[in-house]
């Protein structure tokens, strides 16, 4: 889906002109949103590079998707990139992935425990820390599961004592 079709869909359900309204902005400006951009290829469109567009350049540049995590949070949600393809065999990918997992929970535990030990409670500052040190987590937990239902981790059966190895 383009980003001016989902502008589109999502303004409609509460209307160009209550938007604009809010925005401080035409309504001519927002409807321009909703439309396709002009291209090299169809310089006649109407439409207008959109905030998605713009949002989405300004993280090209500069690869920091802090910004998007922030939108994410600001609507009650998280960002989650996703896991790049393993490259090694899938017993080390997996070793390698469960490792990962459990020391960025033990780092969350470790900004508990060195937030608290000075003086029983937990600073605004201190809790910044936990939340990076848990987005971390949450972070690598998902590309985990991402990486599982992929069949990333896949080795086939194994014989086992007593067991036949399925052919």
């Amino acid at each position: 889906m383009e980003s001016w079709q989902l502008l589109s869909q999502a303004i409609s359900r509460v209307g160009v002109k209550t938007v604009a309204a809010r925005l401080k902005l035409s309504s001519a400006l927002v409807y321009k949103w909703c439309q396709p951009p002009p291209s090299p290829e169809q310089p006649d469109r109407s439409g207008a590079r959109n905030p998605l567009d713009r949002l989405r350049i300004v993280l090209e540049l500069t690869g920091d998707t802090r910004i998007v995590n922030w939108l994410c949070n600001a609507v009650g949600g998280f960002f989650v990139a996703n896991p790049p393809p393993a490259d090694g065999l899938p017993e080390e990918e997996l070793l390698g992935a469960t490792q990962r997992v459990v020391e960025d929970f033990s780092e969350v535990l470790r900004q508990i425990s060195r937030s608290i030990e000075n003086d029983g409670r937990i600073t605004l500052d201190e809790a910044d820390l936990i939340r990076q040190s848990w987005e971390q987590l949450k972070g690598r937990a998902e590309q985990f599961v991402v990486a599982c239902e992929r069949g990333q981790y896949s080795f086939g059966r194994r014989k086992t004592a007593g067991t036949v190895e399925d052919g």
